[in-house]
């Protein structure tokens, strides 16, 4: 068997709702499904996989790991993280997809085979950032959502102290926050703590963008709301910062989600930096680094909790090694995109009260593109570049 051409394929749901998916083609006519989502690069994404037709048109697609390293030593001038490794991820998903429909058996048995009986999830209700988004309605999601038989939530609190528009438009800007800013966070905790008991499980996430003080004095204040995690409270470069936050808080830490290959998180388990680690199948190089990642954490006794909740390969390629890890905590989704899912694939994801299960008679990844279905939906990727409706959803 041998790889024939890649194609790429974006769609645009409903306004700042994108998915970039790769299929790889063979010769014997298997077709395997991956992506790598980002909503900001989708141009660059897919002049990066037409960059790569010469280095993996013809090759075995059951050589998953030569390929991966192939891609990512040719590329070892840009680091092979990041922008190589999105598309990494994009082909190695693919090619394991392909490897289990060749052999008839889903991916995570490939893997080893399952440690547990399903996936548990994580879901989100929405931000402060959202304009608009008020406490009640933040306590009315809660209430909602766990209604739905979800066991655990995340949150952002924060306020952003920074303006969307002007000279750097929507880049991720250092920020300070006030006191006031952290007494408007202790609230919508405390509202949504209210509403869900003492006993269920909630996590606050910084996106990564505050100085140590501001970290470190929004950590304190939280503490008392017996949060399970404390997510990215500074810029993701910063492991130095990093340890200064977690020497400073009784909170539980997680990162991962902007860190890419297993280089990165390298750091993270020798200076145990963090309590869980949440690395991005579609970022990070796909089910095999995904699978290497969880591997490493496994003997730091860091908790795995895999990041990539915004698109249905993401979900899917990441339940695949999920299933397989036993340091499992649980895995991101974002519920309420659900509904956007079904007008992209079949089948739908199997979700039912806060788990995914992962049908045994399905070989591959489980999931196909319905290119019928989805056709009024695709999109430019160089034309979606101009558009000012890619970056925020719609409420």
């Amino acid at each position: 068997m041998k790889i024939t051409d890649l194609k790429t394929f974006v769609y645009m749901v409903q306004p700042g709702r994108q998915w970039f998916f790769v299929e790889v083609h063979t010769d014997e006519g298997v077709t395997g499904l991956g992506a790598c989502d980002d909503p900001r690069a989708s141009p660059m994404l897919a002049t990066g996989i037409e960059t790569l037709k010469p280095l993996v048109l013809g090759r075995d697609p059951s050589h998953i790991n030569e390929i991966w390293q192939l891609i990512y030593r040719n590329y070892s001038s840009l680091s092979g993280r990041g922008y190589v490794s999105h598309l990494i991820s994009a082909i190695d998903i693919a090619l394991w997809d392909i490897r289990g429909k060749v052999l008839g058996q889903p991916v995570y048995q490939l893997l080893g085979g399952p440690v547990r009986e399903n996936v548990p999830l994580y879901t989100h209700i929405q931000d402060q950032s959202h304009s608009g988004v008020t406490i009640d309605d933040a306590v009315a999601m809660a209430r909602d959502t766990k209604a739905l038989g979800f066991e655990a939530i995340k949150t952002d609190p924060f306020k952003s102290q920074r303006p969307m528009g002007g000279r750097f438009g929507g880049a991720y800007l250092l920020e300070r926050l006030s006191p006031g800013a952290i007494a408007e966070a202790v609230d919508w905790v405390a509202a949504v703590r209210d509403e869900l008991g003492a006993s269920y499980e909630l996590m606050v996430d910084a996106h990564a963008r505050f100085d140590v003080a501001s970290a470190i004095d929004a950590a304190r204040a939280l503490e008392p709301y017996n949060l399970t995690w404390f997510e990215e409270p500074v810029p993701a470069d910063g492991y130095e910062a990093l340890k200064q936050v977690r020497d400073a808080t009784s909170i539980p830490i997680c990162v991962g989600e902007r860190l890419f290959t297993r280089w990165d998180f390298l750091a993270i388990f020798e200076q145990r930096l963090a309590d869980y680690i949440m690395p991005d199948v579609v970022w990070t190089g796909g089910i095999s680094e995904l699978s290497r990642i969880g591997a490493m954490a496994e003997p730091y006794y860091v908790r795995f909790a895999p990041h990539g909740p915004f698109g249905p390969v993401n979900i899917m390629a990441s339940a695949h090694v999920a299933i397989t890890a036993p340091t499992l905590y649980r895995l991101e989704c974002v519920h309420t995109h659900f509904p956007l899912f079904e007008k992209l694939i079949t089948p739908m994801i199997d979700v039912r009260d806060g788990v995914l299960w992962l049908d045994e008679d399905r070989p591959g990844l489980g999931i196909e593109l319905d290119h019928e279905k989805a056709e009024e939906y695709r999109v430019d990727p160089f034309a979606l570049a101009a558009r000012t409706d890619r970056w925020r959803p719609e409420a």
